[in-house]
């Protein structure tokens, strides 16, 4: 992982009006930066505002305040067409549900072409069929695949070819919304390592939103836990899995079973209350010790960094 920062996030907001009156603040004020060559996992329950904030992001939605740069350019700032086009091919999405992001009235060949066809990425019908099947097998899917249609794959081989789309277009930066959720845990596994030997061979950076915890320990180098639009904590993933200090946090590693009948029968469960919370002030994001911060109030600030010394 290099030091470059390939994003930055600053107090981003997402906030949806549903009536004239009531307002859902999906994020609510985050802030995270991602450095270039790593891979950052954003992980919550649902609708805690993780798949958000990969749409705001990619400008999928405009974000209501706070500024996204992306190589040090706002994301969010006016852009002509050129520079919108330049963007979209520098930034790219793999979806959460293979079987609705792929067009049933498209081949694979189609489908993968689509990013090539606008940015003209290839000079030549030959070429173009020549990048397709090399994106295929670069997925683990075959060449004669690409005069198919979607219908005639497995949820994992749909995956792949959302992959391949994603790669057509060289991207420097892949946002991957929940894209194993969809699959079953043996082709999970599958997809997860397929996108790791794509990082470590060509380099990619990777924003990785799942709700799997154990998953995203396994791909991140670091992690941001989110709870009701807010981040509550965020640390490198082995510190965050060793040390974790949020109650919110602590509750979702709870959770997480394992492969052994006597950890499972004295496994408890820890319930996140957020009454609990101290109430005397507004929580702020604090480093508790270097790389790890969390949402929490002066008197939680003291508590937390007198419990990471005990450990």
């Amino acid at each position: 992982m290099g030091q470059e920062k390939l994003l930055e996030v600053s107090n981003l907001k997402q906030h949806f009006r549903t009536g004239r009156h009531s307002v859902v603040k999906a994020v609510d004020g985050i802030t995270f930066d991602i450095y270039q060559g790593e891979t950052f996992g954003l992980v919550g329950e649902s609708g805690c505002g993780k798949s958000t904030t990969g749409r705001s992001i990619i400008r999928l939605y405009d974000a209501t305040d706070g500024q996204v740069k992306f190589k040090g350019e706002d994301v969010h700032g006016q852009k002509s067409k050129a520079e919108l086009k330049k963007f979209n091919q520098k930034m790219q999405m793999i979806f959460q549900d293979p079987y609705s992001s792929l067009n049933p009235r498209m081949t694979v060949m189609d489908i993968i072409a689509e990013g090539l066809d606008v940015h003209n990425l290839t000079a030549n019908d030959k070429e173009r069929k020549a990048r397709v099947e090399e994106l295929l097998e670069t997925v683990g899917l075959n060449k004669e695949h690409a005069n198919r249609y979607p219908h005639e794959f497995s949820g994992g081989q749909r995956q792949r070819i959302g992959i391949a789309r994603a790669l057509a277009v060289n991207p420097d930066f892949i946002i991957a919304d929940e894209p194993i959720s969809a699959l079953d845990v043996s082709i999970q596994a599958q997809v997860v390592n397929l996108l790791k030997e794509l990082q470590n061979k060509h380099g990619y950076t990777y924003l990785f939103i799942a709700h799997d915890l154990s998953m995203v320990k396994y791909i991140s180098d670091r992690i941001g836990v989110m709870y009701f639009g807010k981040m509550v904590e965020l640390a490198d993933s082995d510190e965050l899995y060793k040390y974790p200090l949020h109650p919110y946090t602590k509750s979702l590693l709870s959770a997480i079973p394992l492969p052994d009948p006597d950890y499972e029968r004295n496994r408890t469960r820890i319930t996140y209350d957020p009454s609990e919370h101290d109430q005397s002030e507004e929580p702020v994001f604090r480093e508790i010790r270097p790389k790890h911060w969390v949402l929490c109030t002066t008197k939680e600030f003291e508590a937390y960094k007198k419990e990471i010394e005990e450990k």
